[in-house]
């Protein structure tokens, strides 16, 4: 999720046991250490693009990583906040652990993939329950805590912390409803799907992008699911066939090491991009739910070195014929 939702969440977990006398100092650890998963985003490399999608997400993201990530944020935050604020360290130690906790398993609930039980395995956990970035999960949460802190009243915070629980539960309903429809999809079309999944698009819990998998190709449409169920049919992609669509990658080069390390991110939700040569994507992600324009990719070279790395590739461009067809499947 975003900075604010994570911290905003984290705020709401440690009201929830403050009390009147520790409710600000609560909730300024609980925003902080909320937000402390995410300084892995700053382990990178200017020679291997793809060296922060391993780490994203990876170790200060695990279960097992909790109690020491909140040690870590507690020895920091004590003597700046928690100790100027009348705090035992074990208290500041607590509202720590329960901020830091947080914000694994919100990013769990996204469709991004967060690594939970690193070490023992390397899996991209991935819940589909809730939009990367969503207003009507986050303002509700922010306002509630802002509220308990100016007005030293910790049930607000419970209040808050109740919806950031309510909210991906109700995702959890939208998501099983949007897969009947996509399940309905492949049917009418006289496919038996390998795999499908649902997954909420941009900043809303009532229009999903539906995906599944085929022998050969994988097929991407949308559901809206609200009072009565609507679905839009979408574009398909081949699968990616490194041996037909990139015959002349060395399979033992750094690009083609590459591709796995991006296909392992991706949930093996790759492919060529039909538009440009070259480049692979990943179809889970894009602005339109039933359309193939993905929000990252690689780009190749035949002519790169056999240790040089793929360029990663972010498109955040955004038309406006994209947005009025999003407008219109959510409104």
């Amino acid at each position: 999720m975003d900075p604010l939702s994570q911290a905003v969440l984290g705020a709401s977990a440690t009201q929830s046991i403050a009390t009147q006398k520790t409710i600000v100092a609560a909730t300024i650890l609980g925003l902080l250490s909320g937000m402390a998963p995410d300084l892995d985003t700053f382990i990178r490399s200017s020679s291997d693009p793809l060296l922060f999608l391993e780490y994203h997400r990876q170790f200060t993201h695990s279960l097992i990583f909790i109690p020491l990530g909140a040690l870590i944020c507690a020895a920091i935050l004590h003597p700046l906040i928690g100790k100027r604020r009348g705090l035992k360290f074990t208290q500041t130690l607590l509202f720590c652990i329960l901020g830091y906790a947080t914000h694994a398993l919100l990013d769990s609930c996204t469709n991004y993939g967060t690594q939970l039980l690193w070490p023992f395995t390397d899996q991209r956990l991935a819940w589909n329950t809730i939009s990367i970035i969503d207003p009507l999960f986050t303002l509700p949460i922010l306002g509630l805590i802002i509220l308990a802190a100016r007005k030293k009243t910790p049930i607000l915070g419970r209040i808050a912390l109740a919806w950031a629980i309510t909210y991906p539960t109700i995702g959890l309903i939208q998501k099983d409803r949007a897969e009947q429809l996509g399940w309905e999809i492949a049917k009418e079309r006289g496919h038996k799907p390998i795999k499908l999944e649902a997954k909420p698009s941009f900043g809303n819990l009532l229009v999903w992008k539906t995906v599944y998998e085929t022998e050969d190709r994988f097929y991407v449409d949308a559901a809206r699911v609200g009072y009565q169920g609507k679905t839009f049919k979408g574009d398909s992609v081949e699968k990616l066939v490194i041996e037909r669509d990139l015959p002349w990658l060395n399979l033992d080069s750094q690009q083609a090491k590459d591709i796995e390390r991006f296909r392992w991110f991706s949930n093996n939700y790759i492919a060529k991009d039909p538009n440009i040569p070259n480049r692979i994507i990943d179809i889970r992600y894009s602005m339109v739910p039933n359309q193939i324009n993905a929000l990252w990719s690689l780009e190749l070279s035949p002519k790169a070195l056999v240790d040089q790395h793929a360029k990663y590739i972010i498109n955040r461009e955004r038309s406006d014929s994209q947005l009025r067809i999003f407008k219109n499947m959510l409104f």
